[in-house]
């Protein structure tokens, strides 16, 4: 059994390397066609410890119900000197989300987006575009100076970002109708969205 783990672990990580992006375990057992969803959950525990365990710029992330091979937060700043940053719609979004509602929780986060927040808040995290805390059972997510360097921003501040955002805006961004939403920060209640459904950032400054 221990030589099918082993095996098994270093399938998960070329299988993680090569995504790009978080992986549920039910994706990773048919990726592999592992015979039992128990075998993969004991490689990914397998697999998240030897990446602890080593002096590398890697990891083994759980976001949300999903794993990803990603860069650890203290070595993002050093790959962003040579990789262009691109943002998905959906990533955008949420990353304007967190922006002006700083700090926000990400179980409230979930509520304005869905499942698919914490996915976003692990890729944001990953370019080193959100910070976050643990807070009881959640965490609470900030922007960082990163953030506020890469979208040419003169303040790191959340008073002065929400001004931006909403003088770009024109409004303040808000949570999809229907949605429930507990934060600390009081917000307007107009949706700003263009129609395309992704509120506008200030764009990032030309190289």
């Amino acid at each position: 059994m221990p030589a099918k783990v082993d095996d098994l672990v270093l399938r998960l990580e070329a299988i993680l390397f090569a995504a790009g992006k978080p992986l549920s375990v039910k994706e990773l057992t048919d990726a592999t066609e592992a015979p039992d969803f128990r075998f993969v959950q004991r490689a990914i525990k397998k697999l998240v410890r030897a990446y602890d365990g080593r002096a590398t710029a890697l990891e083994v992330r759980k976001v949300g119900d999903r794993f990803a091979l990603q860069l650890r937060e203290t070595f993002v700043p050093t790959a962003h000197a040579v990789t262009p940053m691109e943002l998905a719609p959906r990533t955008l979004k949420a990353l304007t989300l967190v922006a002006y509602h700083q700090p926000i929780l990400q179980s409230a986060l979930a509520r304005m987006l869905g499942d698919a927040a914490y996915e976003e808040v692990g890729r944001l995290r990953g370019l080193g575009l959100v910070h976050a805390e643990p807070k009881g059972a959640t965490l609470e997510l900030k922007t960082t100076r990163s953030f506020a360097e890469y979208f040419g921003l003169a303040s790191t501040q959340p008073e002065a970002i929400r001004a931006v955002l909403e003088k770009k805006l024109g409004a303040a961004p808000t949570a999809p109708a229907g949605a429930s939403v507990s934060v600390d920060t009081p917000r307007p209640a107009i949706d700003p969205d263009e129609p395309d459904g992704v509120p506008r950032v200030p764009e990032a400054p030309a190289a």
